[in-house]
């Protein structure tokens, strides 16, 4: 029996803020890769709300590859995000990475982010099913299509059916960029499955440059929505800045995504 024939006629409802979130989809998720502060976050925050965005994404918790880098704000970055939220308006996307972080996080975030590196931690997926908060799950780096969408049904199976995917690019062979943006499953999901999914283009290129074309394949593929790094000042974000774009660029994209609905 196929476990995941039941997602063919299934319906999802991504409640945020007493909103449909998809109901004007593609939906447009910008923001910085971690919270730097309280004036950088809320100076990108309502930059990106002027620029149309739906929502914002931040990092309080980053988990790293190694233990030297940024590894983000934690609680005090929470407490950010919360301040910020009030204040603009925009529901916030953010990860996190322990099933003992969850309840704490419930107030200030809008959608859990369950990351690349946690999409096999399955006490976090039954963690962050029970808040009947969105939950969005991350591809890992090398998880084939039938892993991720068992990650997304331990969700469902926790009495959750608010859950989205994200591609964020994969690990091929292919090194000249950071990932491989795979839109084959987008478009295969869109196409058999019900579940939306979000793409990730600033992962799943790692270069800046790479953004706006991405974005505009990801929509065409049958994305539900993008998520986009993006900063006030690209060059001085702490984390991605080789991803990051600027507000410029983001209208651009947003403008374009309009125009394609």
């Amino acid at each position: 029996m196929d476990n995941l024939a039941s997602l063919k006629n299934m319906k999802f409802n991504i409640n945020v803020m007493e909103k449909d979130f998809l109901k004007d989809s593609p939906v447009i998720i910008a923001g910085p890769c971690s919270v730097e502060g309280y004036k950088v976050y809320r100076d990108v925050a309502l930059k990106v709300k002027e620029a149309g965005a739906n929502a914002l994404r931040g990092g309080a918790f980053k988990p790293r590859t190694s233990p030297f880098e940024f590894q983000g704000l934690a609680f005090e970055g929470l407490k950010i995000i919360k301040e910020v939220k009030e204040e603009v308006g925009l529901p916030v996307v953010s990860e996190l990475l322990d099933p003992r972080d969850v309840e704490m996080a419930v107030g200030s975030i809008d959608i859990i982010q369950i990351g690349s590196r946690n999409m096999y931690n399955y006490s976090l997926l039954k963690e962050a099913a029970k808040t009947n908060l969105p939950i969005m799950i991350k591809r890992g780096m090398a998880a084939s299509l039938k892993e991720w969408l068992y990650a997304a049904m331990y969700i469902i199976e926790g009495g959750n059916r608010s859950v989205m995917l994200c591609e964020r690019g994969i690990r091929t062979f292919e090194n000249s960029t950071r990932n491989t943006l795979d839109l084959n499953s987008v478009a295969l999901i869109s196409h058999k499955y019900k579940i939306p999914v979000i793409v990730d283009p600033s992962h799943g290129t790692g270069n800046r440059d790479l953004v706006y074309n991405m974005s505009l394949a990801s929509i065409f593929a049958g994305a539900s929505g993008l998520m986009i790094e993006t900063h006030t000042d690209p060059n001085a974000s702490i984390s991605d800045k080789e991803q990051t774009i600027s507000i410029e660029k983001l209208k651009s994209i947003i403008n374009k995504v309009n125009s394609l609905k």
